[in-house]
Order: structure tokens, then C-alpha cells, then sequence
């Protein structure tokens, strides 16, 4: 009897441990580019969209194989999938660190965006069909402190490439030809360091178990007798046994009659699909991955900026912790009503502070037209061309432009070593034509850090509210019936609301501000905290069973 339970101790651990590795490489997935955006386009000819598509086809990758992952974890069955996704992400990453163009770099990041979209379908599902009620709530909120902290693991590598490459750039004394090798170097090294834990999770996987859940339904009850036994006593495991057993043919005798219109499984279905597009609307994978970008148009340096970039990646990783001691505790309700609420202040908060400098530019798209020659540009920014400082500050000229292959940008400063906006005409017949030229003073230091507290407190009102709640509440809120195809149409909303947040971020902000994002965001999240507080049920305590019998009785929605 102790050698059993000293057998099930150390695998409950190890589960926890491999699943915690599918978050941390989901992690990885949304925050390895945030530094790399750094050095992409200066050693990769990419346009603003094309960076834009970058950045978001890990999310569009996620949405395509969200949708399949459900249909094929209940083919092939979770185990399965887990090995698979851990294969893909593998081979993103050597696809990425090989690519010498935007074609095989968007690939790899599609196949990156890919094994996310299958790890956040089938882990949570993974561990809701593993774990009792006692224990599912701090169980899957591993999931979601793992992929915080391979958040904070991809910004430390972005922080520490980035550290290198500046290193070496002001060692190059001005030479293109090593600048542009320590840049090709750093962000080619930020994805190759993360391929190590992908190879622990994609072997790990192979050691497990599949779930008691999925093997009753496939008929297995030996096998399902088993995984359990591996998890809980024999008695837990007959009874557990049991009450799934009962379920599966209840399930089994209402699909022989059609019954998926119950209000068992329309109502969590619907309920899940509006929380998992709500999630993505707070603009959280967008902080996440421009959050260098934003810092440094907030004022900051590269170095500054990555490591603001590091804070606050590594506050979501505390705060996520604050989150998986009160789940269980304070119930997911409370916990969204909690975060939602922040996210909102800090949102409102960080787009005023964007607003009140990004307000002062100027548009001087005229004198940059009229300073055109030949089809090129080459205009010093100071004074005399554009204007006067304000307050005495330096200023920045920022030009959007296109020479017949897509709109790029520059930005020049008025205390650069060289401050001469140089636009050289590109593809020969074409015509180099600027669209948009603001001339503005330059944030400071402190504004700068003024955003990062926004973004603190941002950060930390979703890690303890959605971050952790809505991976948990969506594997609890969909019947066992239709789980996996049901997470799978949830996250597809999901991944598609971020993508498109993600695709046109970069042109919106080109176009109206950082501001104009921030306040978008947060009347998203203020219909966010709405659903939350009058819609959702509480699941605290209750098993997936349980939770199942409640919509099954036409219980109020809140509850």
C-alpha cells in the first residue's frame, strides 16, 4: 500500500511537470519575439505588414490547429496530441533559426503557432480529466504559471541577446558589416536557446499516461482502471470509475437520439466562446509580444526597454503564483470580477499617458515631400528643417513610406550620432512615395517607466484574474461529450481575435497612436467584466460530473 502511494505521489508530480512544460513552450511561443523584433527587420528586408503577419502567425497558426486539435485528440486520443505538438515545435525552431527570408520565417512561425494551438486545446483538457475536483483547480493553474514563466524565460533571452548584440554593435565603431552580423546573431540565438525545453516535453510525453476519461470512452475500462490507479487509491479509483462510466452511458444513449441542442451543452458552450474572445480582446498576446516596442516608443533604450520588458514578464510569473493560492480558495469568479477591473484602470490609465505626448506630434508630410530628390530622401532632423523643439527636448521624425513593395518605417532622432532621415530608392521603376511624417518631441526616461508601472498593473490584473481562470473555467465549463471539439471552436475564436489584434496593430498605431489600442482594449475588457460578473457560474469544488448535471438541469446561468 505505501509503495503505491509513494508510486502515485511521484507521478501526479511528474504529470504536473510534463503539462507544466506544454505551458512553458506556449509561453515561449507568445513572448520569444518580443526582443527579436529588435534586430528581424534589420537583417531580414521586411515590410510593416510583413512584420506585423510575423509576429501574428503564431497566433494564426494556433487558430488553425485549435479548431483540429479537438477532433483529433478524441480520434487519436490527449497523449497523442501532446507528443505531436512537442514534434512541431521542435521543428519550428529549426526552420526559424535556418530561414534567410520572410517566406520560411513566416512558416516557422506558423508551425510555432501551430504546436501552441494544440498544446492549449489538449494540456488543460489533459489535466481537467486527470485531476479530482480537490485538486484540477491548482493543477491547471500550473499550466497557466508555466506558460507565464516561459514568458519570463523568453523575455531573460531576448534581455541577454540583447545585451550581447549592443555590446558588440558599439564595439563595432560604426562598421555595417558587423552590426549586422551580432544583429542576425541575437535574434537567431533567442529562438535557438528555447528548442531544449520543446525536446523535454516531447519526450516526457511518451511516459504518460493516456486519460481515465477518453479510455472509458473508447470503451477501455481496464486501461482507464489503470491511468487511474496511477493517480488515486483503489477505492477512489472504483468509484471515480464508476460515476464515469454511468455518464458515458448516459452520453452514449443521447447521441443515438441527437441531443446536442440540450441546454447542458449549448449554454457552457456558448459561455466559453464568449470568455475565450473576450480574453484575447484585453490585448494581452499583443502587450506581450510589441511590449519591447511599445516601452521603446514610451521613451525607453533597447537595453531599457528589454528590461522593462523582463519586470513585467516576471511580475505575470509572481502574480500567476498569487492566482493558483486563490483559485481554489476564492472561487474564478471572484477572481475575473478581481482582473478584469484592473485591467480596465490600467488600460485607461496607460492609454492617457500614451495619448498626452503622442498628441504633440506634428504632421510635417509636406516638407518631407518637398525635401525629396531624385526619388530619394535624405533630410537632417533638427530645427532648422522641421521646427523647433519643445521644451527643449529631442524630437523624432517618424516617416511612413513605400517604394512599391509595401509600407516601411523609420524613425530618426535629433541626438542621433547621425540624425538624417535617409530613404534610398529600392526596387528600380518604382516609385518611392511617402505616406505619413510626424514630427514630435521625444518621451523621456520616466514617462517611459510610467508606462511599464500601466503595463505592471495590467500584467498582474490578468494573471490573477483571466490568465489563470479562463484555461480552467473553459475545461470545466464544456460537457465531457463535447470537450475537446468544443475548447477547439473556443480557441478558434480565440486565436482569431488575437491574430487580427496582432495583424493590425503595427498599422493602427502608424495611423492613430498607441493610445488609440489601448482605449479599444479597454472597453473590450469593460464588456469582459460584465459577463463575468452576471453571466458566469461558479465551478469551485464541484466535479466536471456535477458541473455537467448543473446545466443539465436548467439552473440559473449564475450561480
Amino acid at each position: 500500500m505505501f509503495s503505491r502511494s509513494a508510486n502515485t505521489v511521484v507521478y501526479g508530480r511528474f504529470l504536473l511537470l510534463i503539462a507544466g512544460l506544454g505551458g512553458l513552450l506556449y509561453g515561449i511561443d507568445v513572448g520569444v519575439i518580443a526582443a527579436a523584433l529588435l534586430y528581424l527587420s534589420k537583417t531580414i528586408d521586411l515590410t510593416v505588414q510583413q512584420t506585423s503577419l510575423i509576429v501574428a502567425a503564431v497566433l494564426g497558426g494556433g487558430m488553425v490547429s485549435s479548431l483540429v486539435a479537438g477532433v483529433l485528440a478524441d480520434w487519436f486520443g490527449r497523449k497523442t496530441m501532446m507528443i505531436v505538438s512537442g514534434l512541431m515545435f521542435v521543428l519550428s525552431v529549426g526552420l526559424i533559426v535556418i530561414s534567410q527570408g520572410f517566406i520560411p520565417l513566416l512558416l516557422g512561425r506558423l508551425l510555432q503557432g501551430m504546436s501552441g494551438g494544440v498544446i492549449a486545446v489538449v494540456v488543460p483538457l489533459y489535466l481537467a480529466e486527470c485531476l479530482s475536483a480537490k485538486h484540477r483547480g491548482q493543477g491547471t493553474a500550473i499550466f497557466q504559471f508555466m506558460l507565464t514563466f516561459g514568458i519570463v524565460v523568453a523575455a531573460l533571452t531576448g534581455f541577454y541577446f540583447t545585451q550581447q548584440a549592443e555590446t558588440a554593435i558599439a564595439a563595432a565603431a560604426g562598421n555595417p558589416e558587423l552590426i549586422k552580423l551580432a544583429q542576425n546573431h541575437a535574434w537567431r540565438g533567442m529562438f535557438l536557446a528555447v528548442i531544449y525545453p520543446g525536446l523535454l516535453f516531447f519526450g516526457g510525453s511518451f511516459f504518460l499516461s493516456e486519460t481515465p476519461r477518453w479510455l472509458v470512452r473508447k470503451g477501455r475500462i481496464e486501461a482507464a482502471k489503470g491511468a487511474l490507479l496511477r493517480l488515486v487509491s483503489v477505492e477512489e479509483a472504483d468509484s471515480e470509475l464508476r460515476e464515469m462510466q454511468a455518464l458515458a452511458l448516459e452520453n452514449k444513449s443521447q447521441a443515438a437520439s441527437g441531443t446536442l441542442l440540450k441546454r447542458k451543452y449549448v449554454v457552457p458552450f456558448v459561455l466559453a466562446c464568449i470568455v475565450l474572445s473576450l480574453n484575447q480582446s484585453t490585448g494581452i498576446n499583443s502587450i506581450l509580444g510589441y511590449l519591447v516596442i511599445i516601452l521603446k516608443q514610451a521613451g525607453m533604450t533597447a537595453s531599457h526597454a528589454t528590461q522593462g520588458d523582463v519586470a513585467v514578464k516576471v511580475l505575470n510569473c509572481l502574480m500567476t503564483i498569487v492566482a493558483v493560492m486563490l483559485v481554489d480558495r476564492k472561487g474564478r469568479r471572484f477572481l475575473l470580477n478581481l482582473g478584469t477591473g484592473g485591467i480596465v484602470l490600467s488600460l485607461v490609465a496607460g492609454g492617457l499617458v500614451f495619448h498626452s505626448f503622442e498628441s504633440e506630434r506634428k504632421d510635417v508630410l509636406s516638407r518631407v515631400q518637398s525635401a525629396m530628390v531624385g526619388g530619394s530622401l535624405a533630410l537632417p532632423v533638427n530645427e532648422q528643417t522641421l521646427g523647433p523643439a519643445v521644451g527643449g527636448r529631442p524630437m523624432a521624425l517618424t516617416v511612413l513610406y513605400s517604394t512599391g513593395e509595401g509600407d516601411k518605417v523609420i524613425t530618426v532622432l535629433s541626438n542621433d550620432a547621425d540624425p538624417v532621415a535617409r530613404i534610398a530608392q529600392e526596387t528600380p521603376g518604382k516609385t518611392l512615395t511617402v505616406k505619413r511624417a510626424q514630427y514630435g518631441p521625444v518621451p523621456t526616461e520616466a514617462t517611459g517607466w510610467l508606462i511599464t508601472l500601466c503595463l505592471g498593473l495590467f500584467i498582474a490584473s490578468y494573471s490573477v484574474g483571466p490568465g489563470v481562470v479562463v484555461w480552467l473555467m473553459l475545461s470545466e465549463l464544456m460537457p465531457t461529450r463535447i470537450r475537446a471539439m468544443g475548447m477547439g471552436i473556443a480557441l478558434l475564436l480565440n486565436q482569431g481575435i488575437s491574430t487580427l489584434i496582432a495583424a493590425v496593430f503595427l498599422p493602427v498605431v502608424g495611423n492613430y497612436g498607441i493610445f488609440a489600442m489601448f482605449f479599444f482594449w479597454a472597453g473590450c475588457t469593460v464588456l469582459y467584466f460584465l459577463t463575468s460578473a452576471v453571466l458566469l457560474p461558479e465551478t469551485k469544488g464541484r466535479s466536471l460530473e456535477e458541473i455537467e448535471v448543473y446545466f443539465d438541469k436548467g439552473a440559473a446561468v449564475k450561480g
